[in-house]
This record gives structure tokens, C-alpha cells and sequence, in this order.
């Protein structure tokens, strides 16, 4: 996880997890959509997540 992918994932969730699939594209899109906070959460666990 870099900084330019924290200050991404900070600034338009959405878009700093782009290239980890749709359906986690899809979710955090969702989750923004519902509050900017949850994108952000949402954002940081599927960065910081090793498996992926």
C-alpha cells in the first residue's frame, strides 16, 4: 500500500481500487455513494488486504 493509494482511497475511494475487480469496484462505489466515510473504510480494507 503506497501513499498515493492512501491519499486516492482518502479523496475518491472508487477510484484508488480500480484495478483490484468490478465487484470491488461496484462496492465501494455503493459505499461512497452512501457516505463519503464507509467509501473510505471500505477503500482502505481492500488496500490493505494482502490476498488480493
Amino acid at each position: 500500500m503506497n501513499i498515493f493509494r492512501v491519499l486516492l482511497a482518502i479523496i475518491f475511494p472508487p477510484l484508488s481500487i480500480i484495478d483490484k475487480g468490478c465487484g470491488s469496484f461496484v462496492i465501494i462505489f455503493l459505499l461512497t455513494l452512501c457516505g463519503w466515510i464507509p467509501g473510505v473504510i471500505g477503500a482502505l480494507v481492500i488496500l490493505n488486504n494482502p490476498d488480493r
